[in-house]
């Protein structure tokens, strides 16, 4: 593996960085996570015009044909646009599609999916791990209540997870229900998804070992959300202390603060490494890509909540009010510290997968 990003990555990420700053520009962000709305077709359209939903779909359905890591550098960029809906969702349904035996499935909804004519999601239910979804399909029928679902509002089709740690598919239309909970990322709106005798096509029994590899992309992905979201209040701090004036003096020149800058930095730049490591390993399918991934997703999630914290504290704390938007990543560090699990459930997974 190159530790360095090729040309065409850093193409991806410059790409994606221009259609997120004219789609999606600071104020119509902070719009849009004051009003209320979970999904915002403008931006959505214009993400998906670039290729993001079928970036690592085969050129077959419309798709790009890259792999996880070309993936994960977009989903970097999203997280430091704190872009609005279930885009890493919407990815992570089409790999998992993508990796199904169910060939109607695929011809029906990977096109769809990779143009972003259908806006999926997914709910896994119990606590994120594979041997606690419970949602139950018996003669093609799905029955059972899965909690904080991202998007579930926008989407038309939802990945879910079934009792026992499998994967079925399921078109939102009758025998479904979604209610939305409060939640603390604003970006990232979850619902309550019942399902009462929906429809479901079975896309992966319980025990498939390509259940845990699409597990463990959802963890790589939500990895490369943190990252990015990391290093944009990292970016933030570093130009607030730059134009920041006290006792007629940038604030930076303080030495605290430069102390507390570098500290982020410290905490930010290791981190890229391993979540570059955890995706390669997934797409060259390593011994050690479960365990990666799950190190990658304890480790950087928990570094974008002290970084964000430490983001706050360096712009006075003027980043909890409402009317300033450091508040908004703040609260997307939550969620990607909650979201597939925690730091403490995934570090025990990787010392178990380690043999330790």
């Amino acid at each position: 593996m190159r530790f360095h990003p090729t040309e065409e990555q850093l193409a991806i990420q410059d790409a994606l960085k221009g259609t997120l700053e004219d789609a999606m520009p600071r104020e119509r962000l902070e719009k849009i996570v004051n009003g209320g709305g979970d999904f915002d077709r403008e931006s959505w359209n214009a993400l998906m015009a670039l290729g993001l939903g079928g970036l690592a779909l085969p050129e077959s359905v419309g798709g790009a044909g890259l792999g996880l890591v070309d993936l994960a550098m977009g989903i970097e960029v999203l997280g430091q646009g704190g872009v609005v809906g279930p885009v890493l969702q919407h990815c992570l349904a089409g790999l998992a599609l993508n990796l199904a035996d169910d060939a109607d499935a695929r011809e029906t909804w990977l096109g769809k999916i990779a143009s972003g004519e259908t806006v999926a999601t997914v709910a896994f239910g119990g606590n994120w791990l594979p041997d606690s979804w419970a949602v139950t399909v018996a003669g093609g029928k799905a029955s059972g209540v899965i909690g904080f679902v991202p998007g579930a509002d926008a989407a038309d089709l939802i990945l879910v997870g079934t009792q026992g740690g499998g994967l079925a598919l399921i078109e939102k239309g009758a025998g479904v229900v979604v209610e939305a909970v409060q939640s603390a990322d604003r970006t990232r709106r979850l619902s309550a998804v019942t399902f009462d005798g929906a429809p479901a096509s079975v896309l992966f029994e319980p025990g498939d070992a390509r259940i845990a590899r699409i597990f463990d992309a959802a963890l790589v992905l939500t990895s490369a959300d943190a990252l990015g979201g990391a290093q944009y209040c990292l970016d933030l701090s570093v130009a607030y202390a730059k134009e920041r004036e006290q006792f007629g003096v940038a604030i930076g020149r303080f030495q605290a603060l430069k102390h507390q800058l570098a500290q982020m930095a410290l905490e930010v730049e290791p981190a890229r490494a391993l979540m570059w490591y955890a995706a390669y390993a997934w797409d060259s399918q390593q011994d050690d890509a479960a365990r990666a991934a799950a190190m990658a997703k304890a480790h950087i999630a928990d570094r974008y909540v002290s970084v964000a914290r430490a983001a706050v504290a360096a712009h006075g704390g003027i980043g909890y009010t409402w009317e300033y938007s450091l508040n908004t990543w703040f609260r997307r560090s939550l969620f990607d510290r909650a979201y597939l699990g925690s730091p403490t459930v995934h570090r025990a997974r990787a010392a178990d997968l380690a043999g330790w």
